[in-house]
């Protein structure tokens, strides 16, 4: 067996005739994709971040306790609404 048979000639290739080869459909539809999750997961990553140095500034005022007592007081209709 030759090493010329064996060889790898995608190693050897400069930039020029690497940029000859046009990306197809299916894979600019991957980078697509793939960059569309990098920003979300950086989005997700900086909202995490600021929970976690402000951990009270995202919980609301009102608590689930406030909510109970004015059921136990009768106010029925505020339940319905």
């Amino acid at each position: 067996m030759s090493s010329n048979y064996c060889g790898n000639t995608s190693a050897s290739m400069s930039v020029s005739e690497m940029s000859a080869f046009p990306l197809t459909l299916e894979q600019k539809t991957g980078f697509a994709f793939v960059g569309i999750l990098c920003v979300f997961l950086g989005l997700l990553i900086i909202r995490c971040f600021k929970i976690l140095l402000d951990p009270y500034s995202s919980m609301p005022s009102s608590t689930w306790e406030d909510e109970v007592e004015g059921l136990d007081k009768g106010t029925f209709e505020y339940a319905l609404a």
